[in-house]
């Protein structure tokens, strides 16, 4: 039993806990010193966890596109921020020609149904557009060269949006019935926070019902698993494959939308540190799980707006705000290190471990 624990635990290993540990321990550090000063109300802790729900919710429903593409075909598109550009580039076209007309405020709902449908649409066509001229082909290929195809499509499609549409920021309209605040349980709301965090809720738990009980979400699962035992079993792969590009790339869409709404614009860069993010997430939660990915954004989300003042205000940092990207990548490490497969983890088949 010892030579096993031997074998286990390297030199590397024994380091990497110490520094995870030290980590650990600035963070409880700075936590309990800004608790102990009482440097803020518990109104602004409330506001803080909020609006870490309404980003994490984008952040999860980046990440499934993420986890499932990687769950189906072991590898990590890294071009679905900009999958998520487009939604959000698309929404805005959408929206402002429907404010032109007077029509956003006039008919809200359908209104908002359409911006959502052209986003979604957008986004899962550039999805499925990815797959069969970029990734197809290279199906078979070392993981190593998808993973930098997935790289070039992303600044491919940065840079013809760019062509297309310009390098200016592009601001969201703001229909009346999304300004001011809402109510709910003693605790106030900002509108575009509620609306975020409701839809995200709808669409993630449509998702999670749809893996879970559907014949294709079940045929999903079976791919995932073994792709070649599936093909055995009748299951047509490169379907799946193609609804699990749709699927994602609908998500994203619609996230882009949800991130427009929340905070207001959008460029050609739009889709990059969101997309780092909502990997980030993925990781968090476990790549390759569903729900690991949900978990993961939420959890990403709310650290990300509550850490930088729980943890660096007690640290003395000045303007702690500016370094939640920072906070957010420490948080992966800390948990690569501790749990290296994620907060919920993805068990493995033989083949696959």
């Amino acid at each position: 039993m010892f030579q096993r624990f031997r074998r286990r635990v390297t030199g590397t290993t024994v380091v990497m806990w110490i520094i995870g540990f030290l980590i650990l321990g600035v963070v409880i550090y700075g936590a309990v010193s800004t608790i102990a000063a009482a440097t803020y109300p518990p109104r602004i802790w409330l506001d803080l966890i909020v609006f870490g729900l309404a980003q994490g919710s984008v952040y999860a429903l980046i990440a499934l596109g993420y986890t499932m593409v990687y769950g189906i075909l072991r590898m990590i598109n890294f071009a679905h921020g900009e999958v998520f550009m487009a939604g959000a580039f698309i929404g805005y076209f959408i929206a402002t020609a429907l404010n032109r007309a007077e029509l956003l405020e006039r008919y809200f709902l359908p209104s908002q149904l359409l911006i959502f449908l052209g986003a979604m649409a957008t986004s899962a066509t550039i999805a499925v557009l990815l797959e069969r001229i970029a990734y197809r082909p290279l199906r078979r290929a070392p993981r190593l060269v998808p993973l930098i195809t997935a790289i070039g499509a992303s600044f491919f499609l940065q840079y013809t949006f760019r062509g297309f549409f310009g390098s200016g920021i592009k601001s969201y309209p703001e229909p009346q019935q999304l300004k001011g605040t809402i109510t709910l349980l003693g605790i106030t709301i900002l509108k575009t926070q509620a609306l975020v965090i409701v839809a995200a809720i709808i669409m993630l738990i449509a998702l999670y019902i749809f893996v879970q009980r559907t014949k294709t979400g079940r045929a999903m699962q079976a791919v995932s698993e073994d792709k070649d035992a599936a093909a055995l079993m009748g299951i047509d792969v490169d379907r799946i494959i193609v609804i699990t590009f749709i699927v994602g790339g609908s998500l994203a869409g619609a996230a882009g939308v949800l991130f427009s709404t929340l905070f207001r614009q959008v460029f050609f860069l739009t889709g990059f540190i969101p997309g780092l993010k909502a990997f980030t997430a993925a990781v968090l939660g476990g790549i390759g799980n569903v729900a690991g990915a949900m978990v993961g954004g939420l959890f990403l989300g709310i650290a990300e707006s509550l850490f930088p003042n729980l943890v660096l205000d007690g640290l003395g940092i000045p303007a702690p705000y500016q370094l939640k990207d920072a906070l957010a990548f420490l948080l992966l490490v800390l948990v690569l290190i501790f749990r290296p497969t994620g907060i919920l983890g993805e068990r493995l088949a033989t083949k696959k471990a």
